[in-house]
């Protein structure tokens, strides 16, 4: 196994931020995710899996302009960096190193 692990739920994040591409933010992450998924995200653990995986290396972030709609308070935009790309990348091999060691016929029932 590499060195680096991502849990599922840090996967998700991670291919969401990569999906939303320049607009990923808190609300936009979590709609993504339960539109795409249809599993709930409370705005909590989103932030706690979105600090964990900017402290690994994985996603950078970014405040962008305020706004008035917003108060005046300003978003929070998460890019994933090279890392980031990388440890998808392993992550997709490694399962789907997996999906072909299962024989066929376990699936024909």
């Amino acid at each position: 196994m590499s060195k680096h692990h991502l849990g599922e739920f840090e996967e998700i994040v991670l291919l969401t931020v990569a999906i939303l591409h320049g607009e990923a933010y808190g609300i936009a992450i979590i709609n993504e995710i339960e539109q795409r998924l249809n599993r709930k995200v409370s705005i909590g653990s989103l932030q706690t899996v979105l600090r964990r995986l900017e402290k690994k290396g994985y996603l950078n972030s970014e405040f962008g302009e305020s706004t008035k709609v917003r108060g005046g308070k300003r978003k929070r935009y998460f890019s994933i960096t090279s890392l980031g790309k990388k440890v998808l990348i392993t992550t997709k091999e490694q399962r789907q190193g997996l999906w072909n060691a299962v024989p066929q016929f376990v699936f024909n029932n």
